[in-house]
């Protein structure tokens, strides 16, 4: 899978009110975000924790954090 810098953080929703939190490649959100679009029903997700099966057509939101984590206070 893709290092750490290449990969984004992304929050997905689903009906019902569960969310998971998955790190994915550019690609494989990118592809998910088609599936999403295109109801494609159940969808493999290649996350860079493995394999997560889910059905696209429960998905309400995909939110993905943009930039780099960072810990701590930002000095001013």
């Amino acid at each position: 899978m893709a290092s750490e810098a290449q990969t984004k953080r992304v929050e997905v929703g689903f009906s019902g009110g569960q969310a998971i939190i998955v790190r994915l490649s550019q690609e494989a959100y990118d592809d998910f975000r088609k599936a999403v679009r295109n109801e494609a029903g159940w969808y493999e997700l290649q996350s860079e924790d493995g394999v997560v099966a889910l059905d696209v057509r429960e998905v309400v939101f995909v939110k993905s954090a943009s930039g780099e984590h960072r810990v701590g206070f930002s000095g001013a």
